[in-house]
């Protein structure tokens, strides 16, 4: 097995390409050790010193270092992915449930056709631009023209988030929907 490596963003995180599907669908993102019980391979990247946050696309694994260095944390990560791979273990607990975004989610059921565009755009313009860099960005809410954000894996707390919500997001958002004055991250 032949995991690749890519640089992104996020000089705190590193994407992890095992060649092999990671999730079906959707995305996972664990910041925390109890986040990460839901699954067998997040548990064991969290073993590893110094990792703070594992995240999984659909074809990639992002992993966040809290502090160190890559060149020491990097052979741990790669190892403990392979050995999951390589074991068959299920990569999500049976028992895991779901996370289901849009119970959290918040707007006014007069902007609802304003919240399916700006929906439409980040699932087809932003996602696929930000799971390329390690990362995934989901819709939350939306009030007063203000657009909220929450960002994951390598887009959570990477120095260069903010260009991206303010100068990507939110040019490309005002362009289609005149209404939105701002986008936020939450």
């Amino acid at each position: 097995m032949f995991i690749q490596t890519e640089a992104t963003p996020n000089p705190a995180t590193l994407k992890f390409l095992p060649g092999k599907p990671v999730l079906d669908s959707g995305t996972l993102d664990m910041p925390t050790r109890e986040a990460a019980n839901q699954s067998p391979l997040a548990a064991r990247l969290f073993d590893i010193p110094n990792v703070g946050g594992v995240f999984y696309g659909s074809d990639f694994i992002s992993v966040t270092k809290s502090d160190g260095e890559w060149q020491q944390i990097k052979p741990a990560v790669l190892g403990a992915i392979m050995e999951h791979y390589m074991s068959g273990a299920p990569l999500v607990a049976s028992d895991a449930a779901p996370a289901n975004a849009a119970d959290d989610e918040f707007f006014d059921e007069k902007d609802a056709d304003t919240v399916a565009t700006i929906k439409d755009l980040i699932e087809t313009r932003v996602r696929p631009a930000v799971a390329g860099d390690g990362g995934d960005i989901s819709f939350r809410g939306y009030k007063e023209g203000i657009v909220y954000l929450h960002m994951k894996g390598a887009c959570s707390g990477c120095p260069s988030s903010t260009a991206t919500l303010k100068h990507g997001i939110q040019n490309l958002l005002q362009h289609f929907v005149p209404d939105v004055v701002e986008v936020r991250p939450v």
